[in-house]
């Protein structure tokens, strides 16, 4: 760098006796949470090997129970054997290249810091698909979410749509009380006013459409975006001191986006910048609901989604152009929802009012 002189002043004019030095200490990205291998069921993980692969799962069969008198003429059942496919139907890849000339003269390992670099990226790329398939949305590459996506393969239940969700399980303004299907629900502290709802009646509710589809009460999990999570924390000191235990560690992390070593209302707690949203988001505030600005949140029980995930291949080789080495990398994977009665969602944006 040159230093500021005097008038006049001419030794050593051009300041090239102050060397620029370049730190051998790179400064990293921030990193996003990972919640998907936390909250699917990876069962079916070493069944898959190559794109396009599909897993047949066969679903239990129902069993019909008739009251029975002395005499009575027993009627046998014949099982069903429907099932559904989970389809590895999702690539993505990543590709770069290193100059013989760069490498040798670089200060720091581009190479190593590229590859951990593209290893989370193919990863984040994996979470916030997922994430999105499972509350019925779709991420285009301009990076705007589109509602409805379509579940592909068969879908799991009768009772569910083209994208693989129960209607009645979306959460929405008139889920308590407002008028108008698809406006968010604005996100308040308490109020009576219809429509309207705090974070914990959000769960509250969530909890209850689980136990009336007889959904069980270990490993439900709930995520959320950081939005939801201040207006939660917001609600009141309760939530922290006696329905929450944030003592795993000074922020009160556990690993891939969990908070906490508690459950609120029955649900493991994850925090995730993944989930879909609409227009500028939740963090909107505004006391009109409509459908023009909002966030997703979802929860469900670990048996509700399946993952399967497999980085087919990571190679290194010459490029027959020049004088660098190529590195790239492809990620397979497949995802389905198994029991959409497990899964419930709901679209949310701050109560100006709250």
């Amino acid at each position: 760098m040159a230093f500021n002189k005097a008038t006049g002043h001419g030794n050593l004019p051009n300041g090239n006796f102050s060397p620029v030095i370049y730190s051998q200490k790179v400064q990293k990205a921030f990193r996003k949470s990972s919640v998907v291998e936390d909250i699917t069921n990876t069962d079916y993980m070493g069944e898959i090997a190559n794109f396009g692969d599909s897993v047949k799962i066969i679903k239990e069969p129902e069993i019909s129970v008739s009251s029975y008198a002395r005499g009575t003429q027993i009627q046998t059942q014949d099982l069903d054997d429907s099932e559904f496919s989970l389809n590895i139907d999702q690539a993505n890849y990543f590709s770069f290249k290193m100059d013989d000339i760069e490498n040798a003269h670089s200060h720091v390992n581009f190479m190593d810091m590229a590859t951990d670099r593209a290893g989370y990226k193919l990863r984040d790329t994996f979470d916030g698909e997922v994430l999105g398939y499972a509350s019925g949305w779709t991420k285009g590459v301009d990076g705007t979410w589109t509602e409805d996506s379509v579940d592909s393969g068969t879908v799991a239940s009768t009772t569910a749509a083209a994208s693989g969700l129960i209607a009645a399980n979306n959460l929405d303004f008139t889920t308590f009380g407002g008028t108008g299907a698809g406006k968010f629900i604005p996100l308040s502290n308490g109020t009576d006013t219809a429509g309207f709802a705090s974070p914990l009646e959000i769960l509250n509710r969530m909890a209850r459409i689980l136990d009336v589809n007889n959904v069980d009460t270990e490993d439900r999990w709930f995520i959320a975006d950081p939005v939801f999570f201040e207006r939660l924390m917001d609600e009141g000191s309760k939530f922290v001191s006696a329905d929450f235990n944030l003592s795993m560690d000074g922020d009160g992390i556990i690993a891939n986006g969990r908070l906490g070593g508690g459950k609120i209302r029955g649900f493991k707690i994850y925090k995730s910048n993944n989930l879909p949203y609409k227009g500028t988001g939740p963090g909107t505030s505004t006391d009109t609901a409509d459908t023009a600005n909002y966030g997703v949140v979802i929860a469900g029980h670990q048996s509700a989604i399946a993952s399967a995930q497999q980085i087919d291949k990571t190679e290194t080789y010459r490029d027959p152009d020049s004088f660098a080495d190529i590195v790239r990398g492809m990620q397979l994977y497949g995802r389905k929802i198994l029991r959409p009665e497990a899964l419930v969602t709901a679209r949310y944006a701050l109560a100006a009012s709250a």
